[in-house]
């Protein structure tokens, strides 16, 4: 019994020490990296050939069908692990289920449901638009409620394609929604939220580091539940980080705000200089 609460300790302590450790060591060293470079001199062209809308489109069309791509064999071989990992956890977890402590998990599980973050995103979107009312305001009009279509019908593809199956309590399977829906609708808030205030550096990585944490219980909540298997879980956080990071990529690309890099400076002719 002591392991299922250090589990949900540890879903809280992990995010909480090694997001911010990341985020300072690797956040730089990925804005300049060569990939970041190519992804520029990517998303120039894409802007040239199709505007910036255009191009945002083309990234959110592009990286959800790139996903699903990944996401599918995954998927399947996750599938492979039912009985081998699956099976004994949600027997170890309901063997020693305590009533108050699941009225707790099933008080903020439903948190990642679609229903509560219908509100979150309408609220979102109408907020932003009045806060960019100066600006493109139409973006966040438009971001809040793409994210949570894409989503829906992202994971709904990939729950076919894969068709694992589901824990006998519950319906939930692969990839789990509640994990991705947190992790998209929070983070595209995030992200709105970071164009309309100019915030300290450590305050985003604070609001990243709480975002992480929040979809961490989310994950252990739909464990003990008994609303997801284990792998599901896992499935879930790797599919909503990657969708999260192509909707991002894609507000930033209608916002303008992903510059293509600078022409290197052409070395002078020495036949101009001497003359000849």
């Amino acid at each position: 019994m002591t392991l299922v609460y250090g589990l949900a300790v540890l879903a809280v302590l992990v995010p909480l020490v090694t997001v911010p450790v990341l985020a300072s060591r690797w956040a730089s060293a990925v804005d300049t990296g060569r990939t970041a470079e190519r992804v520029r001199v990517a998303l120039a062209g894409l802007t040239a050939a199709f505007g910036r809308v255009g191009a945002a489109l083309v990234v959110l069309l592009a990286g959800s069908a790139a996903i699903i791509t990944v996401c599918w064999p995954l998927g399947e071989a996750i599938s492979r692990l039912e009985p081998h990992v699956d099976h004994p956890v949600f027997d170890y977890v309901h063997a020693r289920r305590v009533d108050a402590w699941a009225d707790v998990n099933l008080f903020i599980s439903p948190i990642g449901d679609r229903y509560p973050l219908k509100w979150v995103t309408v609220v979102a979107a109408i907020f932003f638009a009045v806060a960019w009312r100066r600006r493109r305001w139409w973006i966040p009009l438009v971001a809040m409620p793409l994210q949570f279509v894409v989503e829906q019908y992202t994971q709904e593809i990939l729950k076919v394609v894969v068709d694992r199956g589901h824990p006998p309590t519950d319906l939930g399977t692969y990839p789990s929604g509640g994990c991705a829906r947190v992790l998209m609708t929070f983070g595209t808030v995030l992200v709105l939220a970071a164009l309309t205030w100019r915030l300290p550096r450590r305050v985003l990585i604070g609001l990243v580091t709480a975002l992480a944490v929040l979809v961490s219980v989310e994950g252990y909540t739909r464990i003990y539940a008994e609303k997801h298997w284990l792998t599901d879980v896992f499935g879930g956080w790797f599919f909503g980080t990657l969708l999260t990071g192509v909707m991002v990529l894609a507000v930033l690309v209608a916002d303008g705000r992903v510059r293509p890099p600078a022409e290197p400076v052409a070395a002078p002719d020495d036949r101009v200089l001497t003359g000849t």
